[in-house]
């Protein structure tokens, strides 16, 4: 079965767990797996519930009217496992790099537009948006084997 569906299916979870699923302001149910306020990511630890499986793709969706980044914590990385941020870069120091010096254009998720990243290694994966760190805006993915 389809996560998404499984995810908006399964009764007795907490909306506010699942609220990238079932989707926010409206947007519709499954479209995709995080949303994006203006300084969290919805949910903050997705997802609250379990977790998913090696091969499945995330879905983040800026929902809210702010800029925002997918960055991962390099550092934090399960051994093995690709880099993953929004504008494609190698490395935690490029994407921050990037955004400091481009003015906060390159790997934007701008309001209303989604990035996508396939989780190929189990573990867990710690992820934040750079203008917004400092303000507790991270995230954490866990992968299962």
């Amino acid at each position: 079965m389809n996560r998404r569906a499984f995810l908006a299916a399964t009764g007795g979870l907490s909306a506010a767990g699942l609220a990238g699923c079932f989707g926010v302001g409206g947007e519709p149910a499954g479209e995709y797996d995080v949303g994006m306020s203006s300084d969290a990511f919805l949910p903050e630890a997705y997802p609250q519930e379990g977790a998913i499986e090696v091969g499945e793709t995330v879905i983040w969706k800026n929902t809210g009217s702010r800029t925002h980044t997918v960055t991962a914590y390099e550092g934090a990385l399960p051994e093995g496992a690709a880099y993953f941020a929004a504008g494609g870069f190698d490395s935690e120091e490029a994407a921050r790099e990037a955004w400091s010096s481009m003015g906060g254009e390159r790997g934007a998720v701008e309001s209303g537009t989604t990035y996508e990243h396939t989780f190929e290694v189990p573990g867990e994966y710690r992820y934040f948006c750079i203008p917004h760190e400092r303000t507790g805006m991270v995230g954490t993915i866990t992968v299962r084997g």
